[in-house]
């Protein structure tokens, strides 16, 4: 294999090498996984793999190594774990160990669209479909760029071995994934789920930009011929994916981006979709994506290699990861100039928020701040009703900085473009799940073209109580009726008992920014009762 440009391989630490696979093409990729029995294939080629018996992250088993300057950084807590240095030696070692007197993949790539603000990035794995994996979802420098790639970070993928000393360590299982920032080194073992490679890179752009005064964010965005940029945050079922691939504008990219001062760029260089369910009709960008070069993970086919995309039996999480060039109306360079609109998508199970509505800064500095959505039955094992889910800045389990870190930056930054900022919410409507029906993806569409063509700052507004927010009174193709959530329940007292109890669990929530909610005035714009 061409490994010319391959710099600093004797200062990795991995002993015995026995040959170097770096940078290796699809089609080089392809074949390995095929002849090493790692990937079957489908009926049109497309690469399947079993991530074993991880099919999600773990994220109690993340840790950062405690030491200055980064531990005063750290926001620390369940989110982010400390583990001594000395302990992560040991690991280190270990996963050395067992990269060393084989054969590894070694990717050079980037992290980050913006030259200004990007990351170089080296992953080293035993695994041809992690390698795999690696090439679809980050930017692949080119040849030129190779030539002086040395790696601001690099991640050691142990995947096959685990930490048989984790009760004396005092850990929480012998799986790990432990960053040290001081040494610009992840190492991750005993889990072979991709998404740890994806989320601990974003897990690190969350500390490095923000420090930088960058914001890093996890949201889609796009961007549309007049080169007006729109953001897309909401947690796992929102319809971020979904409502952001649209035919009649460039999608930037679908998860994971940061806003500096050229502007907004992808983190990524490929797409990381769920397919469960996966429908050709309401999500065909995914389902046209899912060919050769693409991943799948954790489906079940059967012997002539056809998907059946509604088979839950490995995993409700199956996965297919693709490079953003199988999306058709990709922007090339992955990067576009500020934001024109940020959305806020929420799926309100309890039927309370509006469609959409319009938010001040300080709304939405608090709204980023809540991360809410709320899962329904059928979601979670163990959940009958509908829950509420806060998840900070629509990804709290990513970020290592506190949340209020990141809300300041977005509060300067929507002052700073003047950025007009909604709440949409593509839950339910005229009652509370089980009762109400979910909004359609026809109304909840055409709430988003009055926002990108700016129709909607036309409209009259009125405010709903409790929450204070404000309500477009019309919307074109749109029923009138179902604007103002209170008019489309037929129970207006069960409504009422409903939005104050949602209202509640808002206030309890915020609860925990006391401490800091003194660099903000964004406190008074939550709901009031």
């Amino acid at each position: 294999m061409d490994t010319k440009f391959l710099k600093g391989v004797e200062k990795l630490g991995i002993k015995n090498i026995k040959e170097i696979y770096y940078n290796l093409s699809f089609d080089e990729l392809h074949r390995h996984e095929v002849n090493r029995g790692e990937c079957k294939l489908s009926k049109n080629d497309t690469a399947i793999c079993d991530t074993g018996i991880f099919t999600g992250r773990s994220p109690k088993d993340k840790y950062f190594v405690k030491q200055l300057p980064s531990s005063d950084e750290i926001a620390w807590g369940d989110v982010n774990r400390p583990i001594s240095k000395e302990i992560y030696n040991e690991l280190l070692e270990l996963s050395l160990n067992e990269l060393s007197g084989k054969s590894i993949y070694i990717n050079d790539a980037y992290a980050g669209a913006s030259i200004e603000s990007r990351k170089k990035i080296r992953f080293i794995s035993e695994v041809s479909w992690q390698a795999h994996f690696v090439t679809n979802m980050f930017i692949r420098p080119t040849k030129e760029e190779l030539e002086d790639f040395e790696p601001d970070f690099i991640v050691y993928n142990a995947c096959k071995i685990s930490n048989d000393k984790y009760k004396e360590h005092g850990l929480n299982s012998d799986v790990f994934i432990v960053f040290n920032i001081e040494d610009n080194v992840c190492i991750i073992g005993g889990t072979w789920y991709s998404g740890e490679i994806k989320k601990g890179i974003f897990s690190m752009m969350n500390y490095w930009l923000p420090l930088e005064g960058k914001l890093s964010m996890h949201c889609s965005a796009n961007v549309g011929k007049e080169g007006d940029v729109c953001l897309f945050f909401g947690l796992s079922g929102t319809g971020k994916t979904t409502l952001s691939a649209d035919p009649n504008r460039a999608l930037i990219g679908d998860d994971e981006h940061g806003w500096d001062d050229k502007g907004v760029f992808n983190f990524e260089g490929g797409c990381y979709a769920k397919v469960i369910n996966l429908d050709p009709n309401s999500e065909p960008e995914i389902y046209a994506a899912i060919r050769k070069n693409a991943l799948l993970e954790n489906v079940v086919y059967d012997d002539n290699g056809n998907i059946n995309y509604a088979d839950d039996s490995k995993t409700e999480n199956t996965r297919v990861s693709y490079p953003i060039e199988h999306i058709k109306n990709y922007k090339e360079n992955l990067q576009a100039g500020h934001p024109k609109n940020i959305i806020f998508l929420t799926a309100d199970a309890f039927g309370v928020l509006p469609l959409v509505s319009k938010l001040t800064k300080e709304q939405a500095m608090y709204y980023f701040l809540s991360g809410y959505t709320a899962k329904v039955a059928g979601t979670e094992r163990g959940i009958k009703e509908p829950q509420a889910t806060f998840s900070a800045c629509f990804g709290e389990a990513f970020l290592p900085l506190h949340p209020t870190r990141y809300a300041k930056l977005l509060g300067e930054k929507i002052d700073k473009h003047n950025v007009n900022v909604y709440l949409v919410n593509t839950g339910w409507g005229g009652g509370p799940y089980g009762v109400g029906k979910r909004m359609s993806l026809k109304d909840t569409r055409a709430c988003i073209k009055s926002i990108l063509s700016g129709e909607i700052l036309n409209s009259e507004f009125e405010t709903l109580d409790v929450f204070n927010l404000a309500i477009p009174k019309e919307i074109n193709g749109v029923d009138a009726n179902i604007l103002n959530p209170r008019n489309s329940w037929d129970d207006k007292q069960a409504y009422d008992k409903a939005i104050n109890d949602l209202a509640k669990l808002f206030i309890e929530n915020f609860h925990r920014y006391d401490d800091n909610i003194s660099e903000f005035s964004c406190k008074d714009a939550g709901p009031q009762i």
